[in-house]
């Protein structure tokens, strides 16, 4: 039996689910625009300092590493405090941290200290990936919501755009105006002002932290359980034995092509240039949002649409990395970012429908973990590839190794979990995990 296709981004929803929606969107935009503000320029902000390639994509894969050490405990803090807690300790380490990175910069400290910093940097991260995702599915499962899942992360993903948009402009051109230090200090500006927005909206909702007498016990009731419906639950396994190539290489080309550009437009000194194109991104994700669920439309099962991006985002990067024309470097760089974009939401709804509410948040921090993990081999290595052999070699190989994803997806489809094909919010998992359909050829 095959489900209907989703009809696209017209959802209707109740009261309940429209105010959880509205805070979900706030927080994605307030979150987005801190981040953004240095997402353009931060390459060039670490050569500055002084950091060769090497060390300025070492220093990223130290940041990786951070999520990679913290994004379990930190999802453990999600779904035995309260997701809520969880945000509000985000924002104030990754406020703290982006400080000390701009006093690292003052004082072109050694790399060392970049390295710790770094790492401290991915801890404020982890205690928001997983955490804001796993407070949306349930508050909206509680609120009755009945819709598709991927109408509503195509309309973050599309305000996360918006923001980024706005954040990464902002921050090539007052960078430019100014310094590459200022738009950190925008960003510790706009996170202490989202503390205090979250503390006022967001509250856990269809959601009970799993309190215990004992921390330990918990925290050991939570991992083992998130075992059994993550890395046990097999086609959500391949989803996170896929996640390393294609998110290693997803944030490598992202910071690989601010020098890259700069390099093909001349000017290594045109900061907006490497703010234009982190806006590209941006805009990218706004259209790859509002393509989501039409996307999804067009096939019967997610992981069609997740391997169809895998395919033909490694094609673009290979073509990227032999082009020496700056315009239309800037296109396919457009055109990789709508394919990755459209494929996220849909594999967001795909993982979501896969686990238990109580667990939720720490499965999907590990699902973090895993990608973050592929960062930090992929990135310094794809860094030393830039130095030995250029920026557009180094592309190269970044499409070649995103088709290492590919085996994987195709392995999660083979399962015929029931939500390959599921086109509206599925009921709760139980442990054991999801219930699955005869499988198809």
């Amino acid at each position: 039996m095959v489900l209907p296709r989703p009809g696209g981004s017209g959802d209707t929803m109740n009261p309940a689910a429209r105010t959880i929606q509205r805070v979900y969107l706030t927080l994605t935009l307030g979150n987005t625009v801190a981040a953004s503000f240095i997402w353009g320029i931060n390459t060039l902000f670490l050569l500055d300092a002084g950091l060769s390639n090497l060390e300025a994509f070492a220093a990223n894969a130290f940041f990786t590493a951070g999520m990679v050490l913290f994004e379990v405990p930190t999802g453990v803090v999600a779904d035995g405090w309260g997701r809520r807690v969880s945000f509000l300790l985000g924002t104030v380490t990754l406020a703290v941290s982006t400080y000390l990175y701009y006093l690292l910069w003052q004082l072109s400290a050694p790399f060392w200290m970049w390295a710790v910093i770094s790492v401290l940097l991915g801890l404020g991260f982890t205690f928001f990936s997983g955490a804001v995702e796993a407070w949306l599915v349930d508050a909206l499962r509680f609120s009755g919501y009945e819709g598709g899942l991927e109408s509503v992360l195509g309309r973050g993903q599309m305000v996360q755009g918006l923001a980024m948009l706005f954040g990464s402009v902002a921050g090539g051109v007052i960078a430019q105006a100014t310094n590459l230090g200022v738009p950190f200090l925008l960003r510790v500006g706009v996170l202490l002002a989202m503390f205090a927005v979250a503390f006022g909206l967001m509250h856990d909702v269809g959601f009970s932290p799993e309190r215990s007498t004992s921390p330990m016990r918990a925290v050991h009731t939570v991992l083992t359980a998130s075992i059994d419906n993550g890395l046990k639950n097999r086609p959500v396994r391949y989803m996170m034995l896929a996640a390393p190539f294609s998110a290693g290489v997803g944030i490598y080309v992202f910071y690989a092509l601010q020098p890259y550009l700069l390099d093909l437009f001349g000017d290594p000194k045109a900061y907006s240039i490497a703010g234009l194109a982190a806006a590209i991104v941006a805009g990218s994700q706004i259209l790859g949002g509002w393509l989501a669920p039409h996307a999804r439309g067009l096939f019967h099962k997610r992981t069609s649409v997740m391997i169809l991006a895998a395919l033909v985002g490694a094609v673009i990067l290979l073509v990227l990395g032999s082009t020496r024309v700056f315009w239309v470097a800037l296109v396919l760089l457009a055109l990789w970012a709508v394919v990755g974009s459209a494929a996220t939401p849909v594999r967001q709804a795909y993982v979501n429908d896969m686990i238990p509410s109580k667990q939720r948040a720490t499965v999907l921090s590990f699902d973090s973990l895993m990608g973050s993990s592929g960062g930090v081999v992929i990135q310094p290595l794809l860094g030393r590839g830039a130095d030995l052999y250029g920026y557009p070699a180094s592309l190269a190989m970044a499409g070649v190794i995103e088709l290492i994803a590919v085996p994987f997806l195709l392995a999660s489809r083979k399962q015929g979990a029931a939500a390959d094909r599921a086109s509206t919010l599925a009921a709760e998992p139980t442990r054991e995990g999801p219930a699955e359909t005869p499988r198809t050829t």
